[in-house]
C-alpha cells in the first residue's frame, strides 16, 4: 500500500541508508522498513563502464540544491560521451514534477519526495507513477554566523525562531537572549533568511523543522541555497536554513536535537547517515519510467554515471554525502542497469 510521500521520509528514517532495504514502489518511495541492526561497512562502489552509442539531448529542470552537483554530473557525463547535449536548470524542486509531466525535461531533480498532487497529476497523463532515484543524502542545516556563540537548538527552538504558528509547542523567539545567548548578542534579534515556497528545502523545513506550520512573515526568502548561506555569513545575527553542500567558512552549522532535552546531533557524515542528524534527507532525481520498460539509453547512463564511484565521488567534493554502498545497489536495480 502506498504510503504519503512526506510522512514516510519523515527525518527520512536513514536506518534505510544502512540497513536492509524495504520494498520500493513505482515512484521509489519505501513502503515498509525495519530499523537497521549494523552501520554498513564502506566498500567501494564500482567504477563507471562506457557504452557505445549515447547521443542525443537531456534536460534537466528542478531543484537549486542540486544544481550544482547535475551541473558537475554533466560535464563529467559529457567528457565520456560528447555527442550528448545536456542543459541544466534550477529554479527549484517545484518546477521539476510538470517539467517531466509534460515532457520539457528527461531529468527532475528534486530535495523532496513529490508530493501526492504532483505525483496525481504526472500519474493522470502518463498512466503509472513517476520515478525518484536516491542520488545524494543532504543534512539540511541551520546556518549561523561563524562568531556566533550559540552551538545548538531543540527543533522546538528552530520552530520557536523560525514559525509564526509554533506548531511544535514553543512561544515566540526573536532574540538571541530567548535562546540563551548571554553578554551584547542578548538583546540583538534574530535576522531569519530562508528559501522561497518553490524550494524543496522550503517545503521540507516547513514539513519537518516547524511540524507543518507557517514560516513568519520576516523570513528574507532567498533565490538559492547559496545566497542563504551568504547572507547569514554576512549578518553576525542571522539563522537561516540550506543544505550542507553549501557551507562555507563563513557560517557554521547548528547541531539539533528531536525534543529539548535530548541529545544533539551534527551534519557531520556519522550523525547523519546513522538518521540520528534531525533533519536528514535523500537528494532524487525523478524520471518518467514506464514500468517493465528500460528507460532511454541516454537517461539510463546519466543516471549510471550518478551512481558510479566517479559520480558518489562528485557527490562528496561538492559537499554532501555519498549513497551507502547498499543503496546504490538498490537504485541501480531500478534504473535498469544492463537494459538495452
Amino acid at each position: 500500500m502506498q504510503t504519503n510521500l512526506l510522512a514516510s521520509f519523515t527525518a527520512l528514517s536513514l536506518s534505510l541508508l544502512l540497513g536492509a532495504q524495504a520494498p520500493v514502489g513505482a515512484s521509489g518511495q519505501p513502503q515498509d522498513h525495519k530499523p537497521a541492526q549494523d552501520a554498513a561497512a564502506k566498500i567501494p562502489l564500482a567504477a563507471y563502464t562506457r557504452v557505445s552509442g549515447i547521443t542525443g539531448n537531456l534536460d534537466s529542470i528542478g531543484s537549486d540544491t542540486l544544481n550544482n552537483l547535475m551541473t558537475l554530473w554533466s560535464e563529467g557525463f559529457k567528457k565520456m560521451y560528447p555527442n550528448v547535449k545536456m542543459q541544466v536548470e534550477g529554479k527549484g524542486s517545484g518546477t521539476a514534477p510538470p517539467a517531466i509531466t509534460e515532457g520539457k525535461a528527461q531529468l527532475g531533480p528534486m530535495s523532496r519526495p513529490m508530493k501526492k498532487t504532483e505525483e496525481e497529476a504526472f500519474e493522470k497523463k502518463h498512466g503509472f507513477k513517476p520515478t525518484g532515484i536516491k542520488v545524494a543524502v543532504d543534512g539540511l542545516a541551520v546556518y549561523v554566523h561563524k562568531d556566533c556563540p550559540l552551538t545548538e537548538l531543540s527543533l522546538e527552538q528552530v520552530d520557536s525562531v523560525f514559525s509564526a504558528t509554533r506548531k511544535g509547542g514553543g512561544t515566540d523567539v526573536t532574540t538571541w537572549g530567548q535562546l540563551g545567548v548571554t553578554g551584547a548578542w542578548a538583546d540583538k534579534p534574530i535576522s531569519l533568511y530562508g528559501r522561497n515556497s518553490a524550494s524543496g528545502t522550503y517545503v521540507y523545513f516547513k514539513e519537518h523543522a516547524l511540524f507543518g506550520g507557517d514560516f513568519k512573515p520576516s523570513v528574507k526568502e532567498q533565490p538559492g541555497s547559496a545566497s542563504v548561506v551568504r547572507s547569514v555569513g554576512e549578518d553576525p545575527y542571522a539563522m537561516g536554513f540550506s543544505g550542507i553542500g553549501a557551507r562555507t567558512s563563513e557560517v557554521k552549522t547548528l547541531r539539533l536535537a528531536k525534543k529539548k532535552g535530548e541529545p544533539t546531533y551534527s551534519t557531520e557524515e556519522a550523525d547523519v547517515l546513522s538518521g540520528k542528524y534531525p533533519l536528514s534527507r535523500f537528494l532524487l532525481v525523478y524520471v518518467n519510467k514506464t514500468p517493465n520498460k528500460a528507460l532511454s539509453p541516454n537517461v539510463r547512463e546519466f543516471l549510471r554515471f550518478v551512481l558510479s564511484a566517479e559520480g558518489q565521488a562528485i557527490v562528496e567534493k561538492d559537499g554532501y554525502l555519498g549513497l551507502p554502498p547498499k543503496v546504490v545497489a538498490s537504485e541501480l536495480r531500478r534504473v535498469g542497469e544492463g537494459e538495452n
